[in-house]
């Protein structure tokens, strides 16, 4: 297998694997129609936008990894879900 593609299939790598399978998925089950797909695409974009930040964020702050680990990225984004729930409770 290719390096690259290893590293797209590496969890600890490539944080929005589960939004490449979705966009995958759907592109096989609308037979490739692009315009059937395009929150899944939009799910990936935002995903991969805020990784992006986050690995600039910690590359600034001297934190290596650049990228968070899979166990590290769960954490950050249980603590992102619990405080919007905070926040939305407070509305």
């Amino acid at each position: 297998m290719d390096r690259n593609v290893r590293k797209l299939r590496d969890q600890d790598i490539n944080p929005c694997l589960e939004e490449t399978h979705a966009s995958s998925k759907c592109m096989d089950h609308y037979n490739y129609d692009r315009n059937m797909c395009s929150a899944y695409f939009q799910n990936y974009k935002d995903c991969r936008k805020y990784w992006h930040n986050v690995m600039v964020q910690r590359r600034r702050e001297g934190i290596k990894p650049d990228m968070p680990t899979a166990a590290e990225r769960r954490e950050m984004l249980a603590a992102l879900e619990e405080s919007l729930t905070d926040l939305s409770a407070g509305l």
